[in-house]
């Protein structure tokens, strides 16, 4: 496969120490003019670095600016205050190092699998003849190999949500943004994309940072967990998650699980009742 120089070792918890810095967050703020003419704080001094190969999941309440965090590093949403950079380079636009999922797949009902994976290829005008080979490998990756010619209306909601993580990759990006990717799956479906994920982030070996309101689906899947406060969000604190890997749902029912999750959902209750 031409993801297999990619792959990385998946049998035990992740450490920062030796891992270069991959994309850093310093003194980020964003405002937003409010209807009465004042200001509405989103985001308040955020500053955060991100290494190479990592996931990391970001939880917090509604509203507190998640998903601003991840539409200014995506290039997509100025920043009021603060700096972003991916690889040392500042990150004022989109750019085709960053890769991006959304809650929703928005696949274009008119194109394959394949093609739609694909799509990327086209908008950065890269040669399509060059990038297939890829496009085919990350189906298999994903475990779509047999649906590349169908069309989004023959697949199922999490079959769709892969495809959407293959056309993210497909340029290999630097880094992939997601957020909330599985927020509209029935609960089912959503334990089967955890495990899904898990298996692409360990094949690709990409660095994946997720926005996700799931204190169990932060602690599954994260290396770290980022706890944001309430707006103005803040970091309150990461969380180095020293769990085994790979890991299954099993591992939800363990003491040393609950834990984790029980230390998120202090912060994050705590943080909401202030």
């Amino acid at each position: 496969m031409v993801l297999a120089a990619q792959s990385r070792s998946d049998s035990g918890p992740a450490r920062e120490s030796g891992r270069p810095v991959l994309a850093s967050i310093a003194h980020l703020g964003k405002q937003y003019g409010s209807h009465d003419g004042g200001a509405i704080t989103a985001l308040s001094d955020v500053s955060l670095d991100i290494h190479e190969g990592e996931f990391l999941s970001v939880v917090g309440p509604s509203g507190c600016g998640k998903s601003t965090l991840l539409h200014i590093m995506a290039g997509v949403l100025e920043r009021s205050s603060g700096e972003v950079t991916l690889r040392g380079r500042p990150v004022d636009g989109p750019r085709r190092e960053i890769g991006t999922v959304f809650q929703e797949p928005l696949l274009l009902p008119w194109r394959t699998v394949l093609d739609n994976v694909l799509l990327p290829i086209e908008v950065h005008r890269l040669p399509l003849d060059q990038f297939r080979p890829r496009a085919l490998d990350l189906l298999e990756l994903t475990g779509l190999s047999a649906f590349a010619n169908k069309y989004p209306q023959e697949l199922s909601g999490g079959m769709q949500q892969r495809v959407s993580i293959a056309r993210a990759l497909v340029h290999d990006p630097s880094i992939l943004l997601m957020d909330e990717p599985f927020g509209a799956l029935d609960a089912m479906t959503r334990e089967q994309m955890n495990l899904d994920l898990a298996r692409i982030w360990a094949g690709s070996g990409k660095t994946i940072l997720m926005i996700t309101h799931s204190i169990s689906e932060a602690v599954l899947l994260g290396e770290r967990v980022v706890v944001m406060s309430p707006r103005p969000g803040r970091i309150t604190e990461i969380i180095d998650i020293d769990l085994p890997r790979p890991r299954d749902l099993n591992i939800t029912a363990t003491p040393a699980f609950g834990v984790y999750a029980e230390r998120v959902r202090n912060l994050l209750f705590a943080r909401t009742s202030d």
